[in-house]
């Protein structure tokens, strides 16, 4: 495998933020979560649960609920405001205050024609969706109290309302309300004490299911207004419901992190009296469970502990499969720590700052496997705010430590770093060509001497470094007109090549001496993940969301012998099996045959000098391989030596030196830093 000096870091306090809303897109089986801090995120349930998109938070932006309306998206927030999302762009399309003070609830009808969104002063209000815009239509009969949840009738005539101690239903046309439904506040309940409706659910046939906060759910007639079935699933709130799209099953979120799981059953033969009965517990968070969506196979969950849980349901997939597995999603689907290879110094990205460090050093004596005493401790250099409101979505570092970047979705910042010694000064460039407006994407050339940033609809906007500034050069844009983002850019060491992915699976190479497309890669079905060119070879590595590897020769513009090899003989199933995408690639310059990749458990290098993993091989933990004697050893030698002796891998990097850096962030340590769970719900004002 090759021996690295290793430099664990462990100082990266990366802490994601809680899971407060999300919305599932039955049709292009895209999950939309909204975030604590304002962030939007976008996986593609249909190519391995890859998070193929973020809309950076902000300040000021609070988000209560989500809702999809075809391919567009919407929020509401506890600003009052209703936000429609470009996810070509990956920032607000643009926001519309609702006047009715903080929004607690979004819906749409079946149709897609109408929104509907519930807020603080009593008033349910309609908005008619537009093609470019959504626009007031009207105010449904103002109640009493605050609207907190929303349900269609998935005919659209009538609309029920959670609120304060009662369930409204609506009359969508006319805008009466015509059933009050009272829900009672349980036994040995204050008098004074309110009942909190935080969910609703309308079915097809006027049944109406409620979550309230004395730990009930509620099955009522919608017809009559009157109460069937009453289950108490908790002694705390029930925050969320959500319905499968056939109405035969319920997933309830409580405060207690569980999930429960209500099938309509019938308890006869004949199959005519059905009711809804509790089937499954689920024990899958340590916080509340803010959020949920129930599809066929799985029920998601998130929340308070920030963890996006994907739990299968066992009698919906074939068992000991893939999709069989529980998922539990804690961190990124991007690298959010940049390393100055030829300095040892990393760079660390935060929303709302950058920190860089200096590494330590150590004597550099010692056995494999021995940990090696610290000569010099790690130094922050420097804890760089960003301006504004808005929170930063892409940052880089240069190779030599002498620039580094940021940019939110309405500025690119970028600074000059000089060292004396042990002090740092950091100059800002002022004047940035006006093309540079803000990317999706940053990268350095490796010699220091150009930024390439992604921006709209696919194009690389590329400018020379020059000591305090910065000089616009050319723009590369793809032939297909692509508006996808573009999500990972690589350029090659000697300088020629520039390597894009963006999210609609095409990758492009451009020629940097002679400022044209050189390529473009056959288009694969799943989304890249990483690339990365090969210093020696120019071959381009490039590994996809459902976890395939490809090496494509930039010079015959053809995919390479290894990768013909490699798919036809296939990828072992443990490998394919794996939960988390490969984030980053590198290469080993004392062995060429050498590529080093990691996702968030492990990382591998692969060696293709050896034969690749029959598929009865073991794909064995190298330190584990390492206790066994050699002859068992060199049996089980082939091209993939994996280590996961780290835990929860940020980023993996080699430096110019050849040792090896390896940035972990335990999730025991984001664990210890949440709050103790609340269990009384408390309303914003």
């Amino acid at each position: 495998m090759g021996e690295f000096v290793v430099h664990r870091v462990r100082f990266f306090d990366y802490m994601p933020s809680a899971i407060r809303a999300m919305a599932f897109n039955n049709r292009s089986e895209r999950l939309a979560l909204a975030r604590a801090d304002g962030a939007v995120e976008v996986f593609n349930f249909a190519d391995n649960y890859f998070q193929e998109k973020v809309i950076p938070g902000q300040d000021n932006r609070t988000i209560e609920a989500l809702c999809w309306v075809g391919q567009r998206l919407f929020s509401a927030s506890l600003n009052g405001e209703i936000t429609e999302y470009d996810l070509e762009n990956l920032r607000p399309r643009y926001s519309m205050v609702a006047y009715g003070g903080p929004i607690w609830t979004i819906s749409s009808n079946n149709q897609g024609t109408l929104l509907a969104v519930g807020c603080e002063d009593g008033m349910v209000k309609m908005f008619e969706v537009l093609e470019e815009r959504i626009q007031f239509q009207r105010n449904l009969d103002r109640q009493k109290s605050r609207i907190i949840s929303l349900s269609w009738h998935p005919s659209g005539t009538l609309i029920a309302a959670g609120m304060m101690d009662m369930i409204r239903i609506f009359d969508a046309e006319t805008g009466q309300a015509t059933h009050r439904l009272l829900v009672e506040r349980g036994v040995g309940a204050s008098k004074s004490k309110e009942v909190v409706v935080w969910s609703v659910a309308f079915l097809s046939d006027r049944t109406i299911i409620s979550g309230d906060s004395a730990g009930k759910v509620q099955v009522w007639d919608g017809l009559t207004g009157t109460l069937v079935r009453t289950h108490l699933v908790t002694k705390w709130d029930v925050l969320a419901l959500s319905v499968t799209q056939d109405e035969s099953s319920l997933a309830v979120g409580t405060s207690e992190g569980t999930v429960i799981q209500f099938q309509f059953l019938s308890s006869t033969v004949d199959q005519r009296d059905k009711e809804w009965v509790r089937t499954r517990t689920f024990k899958n968070h340590s916080h509340d469970v803010r959020a949920l969506a129930h599809i066929e196979t799985a029920v998601i969950s998130g929340g308070m502990d920030t963890q996006l849980v994907v739990r299968p349901l066992l009698d919906k997939v074939e068992k000991n499969t893939q999709e069989s597995a529980l998922r539990k999603m804690a961190f990124p689907h991007r690298s959010l720590v940049c390393c100055a290879k030829k300095v040892g110094l990393l760079l660390f990205q935060f929303p709302e700052h950058l920190e860089l460090w200096r590494l330590g050093e150590s004597d550099g004596h010692g056995k494999p496997g021995d940990s090696l005493a610290v000569k010099s401790k790690p130094e922050k250099l420097i804890q760089l705010k960003r301006k504004g409101e808005d929170h930063i979505c892409c940052s880089a570092l240069s190779p030599c430590g002498g620039w580094m970047a940021y940019s939110t979705v309405s500025s690119i910042r970028l600074y000059r770093l000089q060292y004396d010694n042990n002090n740092v000064s950091i100059i800002k460039v002022s004047k940035l060509p006006k093309v540079l407006s803000s990317a999706h994407q940053l990268c350095f050339s490796p010699d220091s001497s150009k930024l390439f940033a992604s921006s709209s609809q696919s194009s690389v906007i590329v400018v020379a470094l020059n000591r305090s500034e910065c000089k616009y050069l050319y723009t590369f844009r793809p032939k297909s007109g692509s508006r996808q983002p573009v999500h990972l850019l690589s350029a090659s060491e000697d300088g020629k090549w520039l390597a894009t992915a963006n999210t609609g699976c095409e990758i492009y190479v451009y020629n940097l001496e002679k400022l044209k497309l050189h390529c473009k890669v056959p288009v694969y079905s799943s989304c890249p993940t990483a690339l990365a060119i090969h210093p020696v070879s120019s071959n381009l590595i490039m590994v996809h969301a459902d976890q395939q590897i490809f090496e494509y020769s930039l010079v015959q513009k053809e995919y390479t012998e290894w990768s013909r090899k490699l798919q036809k003989h296939g990828l072992h199933s443990l490998w394919l099996e794996r939960d988390t995408p490969i984030v980053h690639i590198n290469f080993n310059p004392r062995n060429p045959a050498h590529i080093i990749l990691h996702d968030t458990f492990m990382f591998c290098i692969i060696d293709q000098s050896l034969p690749l993993p029959e598929a009865k091989s073991l794909l064995y933990n190298q330190m584990t391989l390492r206790s066994v004697p050699e002859s068992e050893r060199l049996r089980h030698s082939h091209a993939f030596k994996i280590c996961k002796n780290f835990q929860h891998l940020m980023c993996v990097s080699l430096m110019e030196d050849h040792s090896l850096v390896v940035v972990e962030r335990p999730l025991q340590d984001i664990m210890s830093q949440l709050p103790a769970p609340v269990r009384q719900k408390k309303f914003a004002t």
